[in-house]
């Protein structure tokens, strides 16, 4: 087994894995190695950064203007915790998104006033009314963008489509492309590329704790930028399932079909929660794979290859987590199956 550079061979891992063999881990589309296993921990790239998310806490990690990585972790009662129906299929994935934003625009929020300077004064930093003013903002726009605008549209023609059949196609074809537009615009923006590659260690430090691997940069190095329950394909999970979600409904007058996107997008949002967990846990099956192929293609545009610096980084926040993390508290609750 060989690293995607065709440099030296990809070591065996996992305290079973003899000479040659690979127990833990196998290969990626990228040629490097993923793991056969989900573990209960998410996280999100942020700025100059990584979050990393257990059952109990999570923690991000900042590499400061310093140079120094600067860790700040906090505890967590999953909302799923307080009542059973939380954890219902479908409501799980609405509340699970739901806590994940919260806590990944936190996150970030730590990770941007790390990163300002003012050689004067003690740096101002940016308050929770301004972060949730962008949630909300961020939310309508995504919304806009690939519900709204994409049912529109096809609204214009739809006397000429001539059935419900080519409407809901047309639209879900629209929406697609748009969302594929979007991800390869953003994916050229030179700014984001810190946090692309910030990402990418994220996906091979969980992968690299995934396959029990020893948790340090250069190991991690070893595994693959792409993942299966990454937030790229489970946004494209979305696209496409919204197409079904929404194909009873017909035709109906512009302001319903506007109101039904805006209304369908938590149910939406939950079933691809489903999806993308089932496809974590059924990671070694060939179709499943081949079902998640267009989603990992997708991450060569939202993740780059890391640096040791970075992955150092992504390492500290994980290790952060897992320093309070209990197997015990893992025993009532559902994985968390989104990586970001």
């Amino acid at each position: 087994m060989s690293s995607d550079n065709g440099a030296a061979p990809i070591p065996a891992v996992g305290p079973e894995a003899g000479p040659g063999e690979d127990l833990k881990a196998r290969q990626m589309p990228d040629g490097r190695l993923t793991a056969k296993r989900d573990a209960p921990v998410g996280g999100q790239a942020v700025l100059e950064g990584v979050m990393m998310r257990g059952v109990s806490n999570w923690a991000v990690a900042v590499r400061t203007p310093e140079g120094e990585i600067e860790v700040e972790r906090e505890g967590i009662v999953s909302w799923a915790r307080r009542h059973r129906t939380l954890r219902w299929p479908v409501i799980r994935g609405i509340v699970a998104l739901a806590e994940s934003m919260k806590i990944g625009f936190k996150a970030l929020g730590i990770s941007a006033n790390a990163q300002l300077e003012d050689e004067e004064e003690e740096p101002q930093e940016i308050g929770g009314f301004a972060w949730g003013a962008m949630i909300v903002f961020s939310l309508a726009l995504a919304v806009g963008l690939f519900f709204v605008i994409p049912v529109g549209l096809t609204s214009l023609v739809k006397d000429q489509l001539g059935s419900a059949f080519l409407f809901w196609l047309v639209e879900g074809v629209l929406r697609t492309a748009i969302f594929i537009g979007y991800i390869v615009a953003i994916s050229r923006v030179h700014d984001l590329r810190r946090v692309f590659e910030y990402h990418g260690a994220e996906h091979k430090t969980i992968s690299c704790y995934e396959a029990e691997d020893e948790l340090v940069p250069e190991r991690a190095t070893l595994y693959s930028r792409l993942h299966p329950r990454c937030g790229t394909s489970f946004l494209l999970i979305v696209m496409v399932l919204a197409i079904f979600v929404f194909a009873p409904l017909g035709r109906p007058e512009w302001y319903w079909l506007v109101l039904s996107r805006i209304l369908g997008v938590p149910l939406i949002a939950g079933l691809s929660y489903e999806v993308i967990k089932w496809a974590g846990t059924n990671r070694d099956k060939g179709w499943v794979r081949g079902i998640m192929w267009p989603g990992l293609m997708l991450q060569n545009l939202t993740t780059r290859e890391p640096d040791l610096e970075q992955l150092e980084v992504a390492v500290a926040a994980l290790k952060s987590v897992l320093e309070v993390e209990r197997p015990e508290d893992n025993a009532d609750l559902e994985p968390i199956e989104i990586v970001a």
